[in-house]
């Protein structure tokens, strides 16, 4: 390992509280990268009569567990096959949390949406179904939405700006004009346009906010490239004959990531927060899907349901107070000025 590595190392250690974010963070994005192991309606295994099923992995027929059972898909919350799964000795094995984010529990005892229980850790939504197999299946769909518009963008936009800022003239001034009249695009607008097209779904607007989310770094970059294909070593490889992209990819790229990798926490939060907000206006993902932005949208339909709103606010703040640390962190560890363990 390379000694300005090891001090960004040492640097990024001496940030606590950037430090125990990202764990607390991968430790949460595992866990709920697993949910269909945490929350689910279907056993994690079963067996009867010395048959073993897999209930988490394989949707079985009723007729597959019980011999007098209907050909359709089991329901293995209904209180008729357990009754006959247990007179045969057989026994079930379920997740902690006996609910899937789009589980209607008909059992409630009083009108959605119910108040916390020992059944319900965080209550039920005004459509009767689990607040927190909601929020465990919705963290890992807004996580993973930002991590593909972050790299994504993140990839276009650095070779945008390397572009740019290594051939100069025409070519940034004709980038530039590009970018300030595509940057003055009424996204929201646009959206609404679509939505009454399609229907919008993960990848649709994945796709869609990558039209516009990946001039974020343009600028950095093109600024690192511009300063640096002035550079000796640079103008040295040139005259060796050193093809432009491998003096790009090879000599300038590596002083422009430091500044890229400076801003990637920031654009991961920030991609979090465009997908509760567009699902909170009803523009984002498809009625039903579980999203922390209808989470808030319930909240505010529902102000006698205080935990509702209460579980948003606590999920999301949390969520995007641990990436802002751990950008912080992250930019302490590419100060030039800061010594190993965080000195200056």
């Amino acid at each position: 390992m390379r000694p300005i590595t090891q001090r960004r190392l040492a640097n990024f250690r001496a940030n606590r509280r950037g430090w125990w974010s990202m764990w607390v963070f991968l430790l949460l994005f595992l866990c709920c990268l697993f949910a269909e192991l945490i929350a689910n309606d279907r056993p994690l295994l079963a067996r009867v009569e010395d048959r073993w099923f897999f209930p988490v992995a394989v949707e079985y027929a009723e007729s597959d567990i019980i011999e007098d059972g209907f050909p359709t898909a089991a329901m293995w919350h209904d209180p008729a096959l357990r009754e006959e799964i247990a007179a045969k000795g057989g026994w079930v094995l379920w997740p902690p949390l006996p609910y899937r984010y789009d589980t209607i529990i008909r059992d409630l005892g009083q009108p959605a949406p119910s108040p916390p229980s020992w059944k319900n850790p965080l209550g039920t939504d005004d459509q009767a179904r689990d607040v927190l197999a909601r929020v465990i299946y919705g963290f890992r769909v807004s996580v993973l939405f930002g991590f593909a518009l972050t790299i994504a963008s993140s990839v276009i936009g650095v070779a945008a700006g390397a572009v740019q800022g290594y051939y100069g003239g025409w070519v940034d001034l004709g980038f530039q004009r590009f970018i300030e009249i595509w940057s003055g695009m009424p996204q929201l607008f646009l959206l609404i346009i679509l939505a009454s097209v399609i229907e919008p779904g993960f990848w649709t607007l994945l796709l869609f906010l990558l039209l516009f989310s990946w001039m974020s770094l343009t600028g950095v970059v093109r600024a690192e490239f511009l300063r640096g294909r002035n550079l000796d070593y640079v103008r040295a490889a040139k005259a060796l004959g050193v093809s432009d992209t491998r003096v790009m990819w090879r000599h300038i790229l590596p002083n422009a990531m430091v500044a890229t990798l400076t801003f990637l926490p920031f654009l991961l939060s920030g991609s979090v927060t465009i997908l509760a907000s567009l699902d909170f206006l009803g523009f984002g993902l498809p009625p039903g899907s579980p999203s922390l932005g209808e989470l808030v949208s319930q909240g505010k339909n529902n102000l006698q349901a205080p935990w509702l709103g209460i579980t948003a606010f606590v999920v999301l703040g949390g969520v995007l107070t641990l990436l802002i640390f751990v950008g912080e962190a992250v930019r302490d560890a590419f100060d030039p000025r800061k010594l190993p363990g965080g000195a200056r």
